[in-house]
């Protein structure tokens, strides 16, 4: 009888958010409630994380995934994403500094799903091309390739799909006079990978948020000659050191000279990089399913508690706000799908119409915020989160303290604020009993040019 009952689930992505929803799903896995699927593109599991020299395209022709670079430190403290279920230290057997390097997060986010024992549901090099729903059936039909033995699989059925592939891999690429001519080199941010080719040169990067912000101080700690940020809206306004400068938006480029709105113009570029952010990107979802957001915004558009397609919510789509919370958000988000897809509980709108002017009024408080206003977003995700929080399985939901973090993130802004140089210096208090504040490192951020595992610990201070 189980076996007429279980609900085949299919989870496209094993990135964060998708090991996130196989790992909320396991136990009814276990219980024979669910048939889980996950179809991967790339060969390994971790999405984004994982780092590759590789631009472009993958040797199946597939575009690359990862917007990864070496020497990336995470440019949030970890305290205030880590799992409820599974801590740094607990993975690592020992205490770390709040700001660790790419591959620590990397280490402790597949850690935890291999502990879980997700990886047998996962298809790897397998790609999604098609997905769509039978009004009559009530059932998704997908059609997925597999990348290496080329061969495509038609008509696969499910009864709920979710969509876990992240947003940040389609490059935005605006236009600028003169910048198709420039004889220099030009780049997004999505094909960069290190700052140790930009020894001594003379950098244009366009953009006025986080990609920005750390590729131009990691190109200053490597030895950029100079660096000058080119912002749309609202300068970032830290404290800048000297070899960087904030100017507004570029409005065309001369040879090696670009000119910018104010009328100021910089000679004797050598490379531009495009921190412009990245295009949602769903093709392959038929179009009455499919998600697309121009912007990144912290409410988008048809998604019911920021998760569900609000004229189908058998179909669920994971992390495609823009994020203060990461991991620890996908969690929730994850616990709330299996419960409404596991019919523990009822989603509290229960039409279309209902549904979108749930969305239309966490949008109208969104649009009352202004660029620069980070911790109004700290407050607007925080409370978010409560709210799909409370939708769920009061037993089972993962539980954090909320304003916990949100405080932590009033301190990251102000850390930032006071110093963009040593904001990564700083300690955190985990926001778990007993509360243990993060070890330090015997190196200062600035100077620590040692990016692996066996560097990064064997750098930090024992009690």
């Amino acid at each position: 009888m189980a076996n007429v009952t279980k609900k085949r689930i299919a989870i496209i992505g094993a990135g964060p958010s998708g090991l996130s929803q196989l790992i909320a799903f396991k136990q009814a896995e276990q219980e024979q409630r669910v048939e889980l699927v996950c179809f991967e593109r790339q060969a390994e599991w971790g999405g984004l994380w994982q780092y590759t020299a590789l631009v472009g395209t993958y040797s199946c022709g597939e575009p690359i995934h990862s917007s990864m670079y070496r020497q990336l430190w995470s440019n949030g403290p970890k305290e205030l994403l880590e799992y409820a279920d599974y801590s740094f230290e607990q993975h690592f057997g020992r205490s770390i500094t709040s700001y660790p390097p790419r591959a620590i997060l990397y280490d402790y986010i597949i850690g935890r799903a291999a502990a879980a024992d997700v990886r047998k549901f996962i298809h790897f090099r397998t790609t999604v091309r098609h997905v769509d729903f039978d009004d009559n059936t009530q059932q998704f039909h997908v059609t997925v390739q597999d990348l290496l033995a080329n061969e495509l699989q038609k008509d696969l059925i499910f009864d709920h799909v979710i969509v876990a592939t992240g947003h940040y891999t389609i490059p935005n690429m605006p236009d600028f006079e003169g910048l198709s001519t420039f004889p220099g080199r030009v780049l997004h941010s999505h094909d960069y990978r290190g700052a140790d080719e930009f020894v001594g040169k003379n950098l244009l990067i366009i953009g006025g948020s986080y990609s920005a912000e750390d590729i131009a101080i990691q190109c200053y700690k490597f030895g950029a000659g100079s660096i000058t940020i080119s912002y749309r809206s609202c300068p970032m306004a830290f404290k800048w050191p000297e070899a960087i400068k904030e100017v507004p938006l570029l409005q065309r480029i001369d040879g090696h000279t670009a000119y910018f709105k104010d009328g100021t113009s910089v000679d004797n570029i050598d490379c531009v990089i495009l921190c412009t952010g990245y295009r949602h990107n769903h093709s392959y979802m038929a179009e009455p399913l499919r998600f697309q957001c121009t912007s990144n915004l912290y409410i988008p558009n048809n998604l019911y508690k920021g998760i569900f397609w609000s004229a189908e919510p058998r179909l669920a789509y994971l992390g495609m706000q823009n994020q203060l919370y990461t991991l620890n958000m996908f969690d929730i988000q994850a616990a709330l799908v299996r419960d409404v897809f596991l019919d523990t509980v009822k989603l509290p709108d229960d039409d279309d119409k209902k549904r979108q002017e749930d969305i239309a009024k966490w949008q109208a408080r969104e649009k009352t915020l202004s660029p620069e206003d980070h911790e109004g977003f700290s407050d607007l995700q925080t409370d978010y989160l409560d709210d799909v929080t409370s939708c769920c399985d009061q037993n089972t939901v993962p539980k954090f303290d909320l304003q916990r973090v949100n405080a932590g993130f009033y301190k990251f802004f102000h850390d930032k604020k006071e110093n963009l140089i040593t904001y990564r210096d700083q300690t955190f208090t985990s926001i778990f009993p007993p509360f243990k504040e993060a070890s330090t490192s015997k190196i200062q951020w600035i100077n620590n040019k040692d990016d692996s595992i066996q560097g990064y610990l064997a750098s930090i201070t024992t009690a």
